[in-house]
């Protein structure tokens, strides 16, 4: 499969995803456990996995699947970075608000550029780091308020300790999509046994998440597995499946493309959420918007496109002293 059609289903999806939540709340709230989506989005994408690893070691020859513990022992590092990166989100949270913080979640494609150059040596050209920028600048841009609004100012009221948590965020989302792609190419591995280690560890981790939400609470709602699926829905099922496909995307993307479309593909998919809100929710455009988008498809086109469509190359000029021995040629001929 051609990686920009995953790259596009993963666009739809992960707009989709924004929408499918919003649409699973009902008075404005949610309920059921909001936690047990990401655990059940795990286990979804664990038994796919092992699904489609268990029908590619009925071939021959049977995958690529190496089993020692140095590299096993590597899969739960993501699943770690995570569970970081989900804390300093909330202690961000403490000292902005939802807008600034989401204006400075846009750090997160300089520093998946820079991390992807630092650590897995892959360079880009002048043309892509401007393009990266450039994607980056489109898509707070289409996040900014009307200057006539009271939240204007608010980007510049907040306390330094919110600043620097946003940019410790942005860093620990980058480098979990940077260690990830290194943990899919660092061997020939097949893809399906990758993600069921990264499933399994993942699986563990969210379970992990359940049991401390129970002790915090004090049990007052029953142990986890027996409030699994209360409040679940169809659109909840589809909340669950939709985050669990976008995560199969994503593995493939690390494995057969790299980091830089999946932060493309996750990008244009905010975009298409904020269109998609204007239909479904009566949500008004904004000038900002149009404006983020022109400069992220701007920033696309220059990103993927080959270099001669972006630059005019000069006229190859033949040099002078060719340019006279031919004239002297053509002075002998008509002689």
């Amino acid at each position: 499969m051609r990686w920009y059609v995953v790259a596009s289903l993963l666009t739809v999806l992960t707009s989709s995803q924004g929408i499918l939540t919003t649409l699973s709340q009902t008075n404005g709230g949610y309920t059921y456990d909001y936690a047990t989506v990401p655990f059940l989005a795990e286990v979804f994408k664990l038994l796919v996995s092992s699904g489609f690893l268990w029908r590619e070691m009925q071939n021959s020859p049977p995958p690529k699947m190496t089993m020692d513990w140095k590299s096993i022992r590597l899969y739960p590092i993501p699943s770690i970075i995570y569970l970081i990166h989900n804390n300093v989100q909330f202690a961000t949270l403490t000292y902005v608000d939802t807008s600034t913080y989401q204006i400075m979640g846009n750090l997160k494609i300089v520093t998946t550029g820079i991390l992807f150059r630092l650590f897995l040596k892959r360079k880009l050209t002048n043309l892509q780091w401007m393009a990266i920028i450039l994607l980056a600048v489109g898509t707070t841009t289409s996040q900014v308020k009307g200057c006539g609004e009271a939240s204007c100012d608010s980007f510049f009221s907040s306390p330094i300790q919110g600043y620097l948590f946003g940019v410790l965020s942005a860093c620990l989302s980058a480098l979990a999509g940077v260690y990830t792609e290194f943990l899919m190419k660092k061997n020939n591995d097949s893809l399906y046994w990758q993600n069921v280690q990264l499933y399994t560890f993942g699986s563990i981790f969210n379970m992990g998440r359940l049991l401390m939400d129970d002790f915090r609470s004090g049990f007052e709602a029953g142990p986890w597995w027996q409030r699994l699926f209360n409040g679940y829905n169809m659109t909840t099922w589809l909340v669950v499946l939709n985050l669990g496909t976008t995560g199969l995307l994503v593995s493939w993307l690390m494995k057969y493309a790299d980091n830089i479309v999946k932060v493309y593909a996750t990008s244009m998919a905010m975009l298409l959420t904020m269109v998609l809100s204007v239909l479904l929710f009566n949500f008004k455009p904004t000038v900002q918007l149009f404006l983020g988008i022109i400069i992220c498809m701007m920033s696309l086109h220059m990103y993927f496109a080959p270099p001669s469509t972006l630059v005019d190359l000069p006229l190859t000029v033949k040099p002078v002293s060719e340019s006279v021995s031919e004239v002297s040629a053509e002075r002998r001929t008509d002689s």
